[in-house]
């Protein structure tokens, strides 16, 4: 059953006993937009102890704010009570709440093109905030006052921006000059809800639209400082012809395919992101230099998302391409066994599409590209790292004891493998005898 079916029937069941039943906020205006609304709020008079007579079971997460989710064949639908919020102490939660009515329960809400509600049987729209005009406009708009809807949850903040990323409205201004001044709201912001909604704006399409607007309303500050170093970070001319760093940033995140995913978007942000300490200057021939910006680079790409809580497979993957962006330029020197090995990592196809984007976005160099996607239809015969001919167990056998050494040998091995000098078992089997009897000797 579509996620509206199950939303029209739990609102039925509330109109037969009597109650008003809106669809309120994001699934109206997704539904305005042309876009299929990922779930459906209900906003109701109902109370929430009338609620759970009417949906026997249904999960009070929230009866304190009169929000109660019941579900209808596998879709969880939120019902809230038309309510008025009383003052954010913590600036996420109200502290009181009173039931009020529709008029009364779009006025607490964030934005005009959220404050929508829409009669579900009927289809018909009730505005009273002025959406359907910003929809209209292309605008996103604070209700009411913007620095008390912001200064309500500071979260707004980040919300403002990602609407506008996601939907390319463009932000009233009266609306924009509240994000400045609201700006340190962040800092009372939770890393994870923060780490939520900027993924959101660094995965949508218009990434590098979200990311100029984090910067430009100094929201950026309070959650990626040190990227703001980039901005009048000087590049060599001849290998950077586009600017700064933050300008080669900028653009390779416009670059990138509009469903990258998230490990490769905050890569292409951070890979750069150690230019700034490391930058020097050469007095005699007035080169400028970023010796070690990719290993510093890696070491403050895991320091800033540890700090903002990412988990440990994202680190897992964005670390690693932060440190290793710069070798794609000697790919084309790097012996069989190391390029195969280069190429194996699990986040090469990644690594690629950021040199691409590295390239495209500054010198416009294409060789080593090509180089690698030549390579990988050379090598997609068989698997690039092979099961191995050897193992510790044929080591012990030989009288080795486990320790530093059974790693070195086995690699040794192992590239040989890889290079094709050694193709069966038996060939290793004797490789490594006489490996053992000269690193004995």
């Amino acid at each position: 059953m579509p996620a509206r079916e199950a939303a029209l029937e739990l609102a039925r069941r509330l109109s037969a006993a009597g109650h008003e039943a809106l669809f309120a906020g994001g699934c109206v205006r997704d539904k305005l937009l042309g876009l299929e609304p990922n779930d459906y709020d209900i906003a109701t008079s109902a109370t929430p102890a009338e609620m759970l007579k009417i949906f026997p079971g249904a999960n009070e997460v929230g009866a304190h704010f009169g929000v109660v989710i019941a579900k209808h064949k596998g879709h969880h639908v939120e019902i809230a009570t038309f309510r008025t919020d009383g003052s954010y102490k913590d600036g996420r939660r109200p502290e009181t709440v009173t039931f009020s009515t529709p008029q009364e329960d779009a006025q607490r809400r964030d934005f005009t093109l959220n404050g929508l509600f829409e009669r579900p049987e009927t289809g018909e729209v009730i505005d009273y905030v002025g959406g359907m005009t910003d929809l209209r406009a292309g605008v996103l708009r604070a209700i009411g006052d913007p620095v008390a809807r912001f200064t309500e949850d500071g979260l707004r903040l980040l919300r403002a921006v990602r609407f506008s990323t996601t939907m390319g409205f463009e932000i009233e201004p009266q609306t924009l000059a509240a994000i400045h001044e609201c700006a340190p709201l962040l800092d009372r912001i939770s890393p994870e809800r923060i780490r939520d909604e900027s993924s959101k704006i660094l995965t949508c399409p218009r990434r590098r639209m979200g990311v100029e607007i984090l910067v430009e309303t100094g929201l950026m500050l309070h959650i990626v400082p040190e990227f703001l170093k980039t901005i009048g970070c000087e590049q060599p001319p001849e290998w950077h012809p586009e600017g700064d760093v933050y300008t080669h940033t900028c653009i390779m995140l416009e670059m990138l395919e509009p469903d990258a995913p998230l490990e490769l978007c905050l890569a292409v942000l951070l890979h750069d992101i150690a230019k700034p300490p490391c930058q020097t200057f050469d007095d005699e021939a007035g080169r400028i230099r970023f010796n070690g910006h990719d290993t510093m680079g890696a070491e403050m790409a895991d320091a800033i998302l540890r700090r903002l809580r990412y988990p440990n497979d994202v680190l897992a993957a964005v670390v690693p391409m932060v440190a290793r962006h710069m070798q794609f330029m000697n790919v084309q020197k790097m012996r069989t066994a190391k390029l195969k090995r280069f190429m194996a990592e699990p986040t090469f196809e990644q690594e690629m599409e950021l040199h691409r984007v590295d390239c495209g976005s500054s010198n416009g160099f294409t060789d080593n590209y090509e180089f690698l996607q030549a390579k990988a239809l050379e090598f997609a015969a068989e698997p690039l790292i092979p099961p191995p001919l050897v193992t510790g167990k044929d080591l012990i056998k030989l009288g080795l004891q486990p320790g530093p050494r059974f790693k070195e040998i086995l690699e040794t091995i192992q590239t040989e493998q890889l290079e094709g000098r050694i193709l069966d078992r038996e060939s290793a089997l004797e490789y490594l005898k006489a490996l053992v009897i000269e690193t004995s000797a």
